[in-house]
């Protein structure tokens, strides 16, 4: 079976195209993903046929649970389609699990309409907030600290935490505090984590604990979310660069239509074969 694996800020993934099986029966999404034994990614996508859109986007975490949507991944699964002339377009719609996205290229960057953010409590989900904005909101984490969270959806559910500094944030301490958020009795579908440092109004430093996946140098839907949070905690502008561990992204959370606007780059790493 042919592979491609790209990444997006360092965010990897094994590219696999099922359009004439329109079938993922029997592949191992979780031998694929391991470092070890496998190819090694934070995730295997998906290219199957759509009736839509150009193509249907599913993508599978490291731990073979199924992710809505991937920000980083839909940049790499459009360059995909455009290196193998399955679009001979530069707007490219893409159906994913959070619906169909609008994909433009420009040179080697990929915008991407991420359409509007979700921020209802009960839409999330977060327990016990109803239909309310959940906006830097106490919880308590079995570490005995209390945080405070801004929670927002962009297809798949994101728990922002800021940061007065990353001073004293080590890998450790991101590795201990991840999979408490992950697993919060708060969060029913469990949770991507965003730490996050305001630098500035434009510029903010996020890291990342994604649920299913662990920490990752990137999240394309968890930048998206920070620049939201971000706005609606009132310490950032609509148009923001996020960094990340594994490089930067633009984002714009427009006035206009409330859409959210990701800006990046995607590269191929390389190509192979696998039994």
């Amino acid at each position: 079976m042919k592979f491609e694996k790209w990444q997006g800020c360092g965010n990897d993934f094994v590219l696999i195209d099922r359009r004439e099986a329109d079938s993922i029966d029997g592949i191992d999404v979780k031998k694929i993903c391991d470092r070890h034994f496998g190819i090694g990614a934070d995730g295997v996508i998906f290219i199957l046929p759509s009736t839509v859109a150009s193509a249907r986007m599913r993508i599978f975490n490291a731990d073979r649970s199924e992710a809505e949507m991937c920000g980083n991944g839909i940049r790499c699964f459009a360059k995909y389609l455009i290196k193998h002339g399955l679009v001979d377009k530069k707007i490219i719609p893409i159906e994913t699990g959070a619906g169909v996205l609008t994909v433009e290229l420009d040179g080697e960057n990929v915008t991407v309409d991420m359409g509007e953010p979700i921020l209802e409590g009960d839409r999330i989900p977060v327990i016990g907030y109803g239909d309310r904005r959940i906006i830097d909101e106490p919880i308590a984490i079995s570490d005995g600290r209390e945080y405070q969270m801004t929670c927002v959806s962009m297809g798949n559910p994101h728990c922002v935490v800021f940061l007065d500094s990353f001073e004293g944030f080590d890998q450790d301490r991101l590795e201990n505090l991840g999979p408490r958020f992950e697993s919060h009795e708060k969060f029913p579908r469990k949770i991507n984590t965003e730490f996050v440092h305001a630098i500035d109004r434009s510029t903010l430093r996020m890291r990342v604990w994604e649920r299913g996946a662990g920490n990752t140098l990137a999240c394309g839907t968890g930048a998206c979310a920070t620049a939201v949070a971000g706005v609606l905690s009132g310490r950032s502008d609509r148009r923001v660069k996020v960094l990340l561990d594994g490089g930067e992204l633009d984002l714009e959370w427009r006035e206009s239509d409330g859409h959210v606007m990701m800006s990046g780059a995607a590269r191929k790493v390389f190509e192979g074969m696998i039994d």
